[in-house]
């Protein structure tokens, strides 16, 4: 039986985000929690743009960063509806680039050889992050090394143009043998425009964003709405260090699958909405029930984690974290849970065996970890 919220216990997280706020842990929040598909709780808390004084509204733009990961895996979900892409597709058949990949084989600060992939890299390795790549912020390889020293995160090459040189790039890990968080679902962002013949962003507004109605999500914010920027502190709270973020202002050719896109509560809660609902609102189905089902099941199995991003008692699916187990995790939850985060300091999940999703929106890249957790705790501790 489904339960129900705890006004004291919302009431509660309400509380302790404006106590870290006023603090001056973080500027401002946006906190969204809902049962049953409905949004029992939305809250604007503290500041949008601390330095220019003004409070957070309903419809800020945030930066959402990883976030944009379950969106870009889900229309490569719908290209397999459509029966144009497959998921045991190779990844160089719509990126010829990628074919005969090589493996770095590094000792301590070195890369001493290079091996030959024992199979090439999938469609379906690149959503579940088995694809033997890695992301260049996670350490300090030799790998990870060659990924700065490219400027991988250079917003002014096209996506096209990002695909051919990180091509180049030879892989942290063998195809399929971990599973590592990395930059494949910007690689996925590539194979989307290929398989589509769309510009991604262009595709994602035609299948995704206009069907649903999130009108202000999008890879580049219009000049005329910069004003509704959510912003961080200029300096970080712990360390005093200048806090540098995606620049809203710029135009970037670059639209990264793997984190770029800008959005707002309203938005994302119809994204939620739709996976809540297994792929359909308000009359328009974007993809099947058992494409929802399969997305967020666990696709790991015996595969290792490799790194501490996927908690104890988890998966990974397709664009998502899944909980498998009850216990384990030092975050409360359900099995059947799944979720991602931003690196930006924003966060949601979907709870189908309580039926519960509940998303936490702020700009404060280096509290976020704190903030996930003091935040799903929170939630479920609100739940009668």
């Amino acid at each position: 039986m489904m339960g129900r919220l705890n006004r004291k216990g919302l009431a509660h997280l309400r509380d302790a985000f404006e106590s870290n706020i006023e603090r001056g842990r973080i500027p401002g929040a946006i906190t969204v929690v809902a049962l049953g598909g409905h949004v029992e709780m939305f809250d604007t808390l503290g500041m949008q743009d601390h330095a220019a004084g003004k409070a957070m509204q309903a419809d800020a733009i945030f930066r959402i960063y990883s976030m944009t990961k379950p969106l870009v895996s889900l229309a490569s979900v719908m290209l397999m509806e459509d029966g144009v892409l497959q998921p045991v597709d190779p990844v160089s058949k719509w990126l010829p680039e990628f074919a005969g990949q090589k493996v770095a084989i590094e000792e301590g600060s070195s890369i001493v050889r290079y091996e030959s992939v024992r199979r090439e890299a999938t469609v379906h390795d690149l959503l579940r992050h088995t694809a033997g790549l890695t992301y260049e912020f996670l350490g300090s390889s030799p790998v990870q090394k060659l990924y700065e020293a490219a400027n991988v995160t250079d917003r002014s090459r096209t996506n096209r143009e990002f695909s051919q040189m990180f091509a180049q790039l030879p892989l942290a890990h063998q195809p399929g043998s971990c599973w590592q968080y990395s930059r494949a679902t910007d690689v996925l962002g590539a194979v989307v425009e290929a398989a589509s013949g769309q510009a991604l962003g262009a595709f994602m507004k035609e299948r995704i964003f206009d069907p649903l109605g999130m009108k202000d999500t999008s890879f580049n914010v219009p000049h005329e709405q910069l004003h509704r920027m959510a912003e961080p502190f200029a300096n970080d709270p712990d360390t005093g260090a200048r806090v540098v973020m995606m620049d809203a202002n710029e135009t970037a050719a670059y639209e990264s699958g793997g984190g770029g896109l800008f959005s707002t509560a309203a938005d994302y809660i119809r994204f939620l909405q739709l996976m809540r609902n297994r792929g359909s609102l308000d009359g328009a189905r974007l993809v099947s029930r058992k494409a929802v089902e399969w997305m967020t099941s666990d696709h790991l199995g015996g595969i290792p984690a490799n790194g501490d991003l996927l908690p104890a008692g988890h998966g990974f699916g397709l664009g998502f974290a899944v909980r498998t187990a009850s216990g384990l995790a030092p975050q409360p939850g359900s099995p059947g849970q799944y979720f991602w985060s931003g690196i930006g300091g924003t966060l949601f999940f979907v709870d189908p065996a309580e039926d519960l999703f509940a998303m936490m929106l702020t700009q404060a890249p280096n509290q976020r970890i704190y903030f996930r957790n003091l935040f799903r705790h929170l939630v479920y501790g609100a739940l009668d």
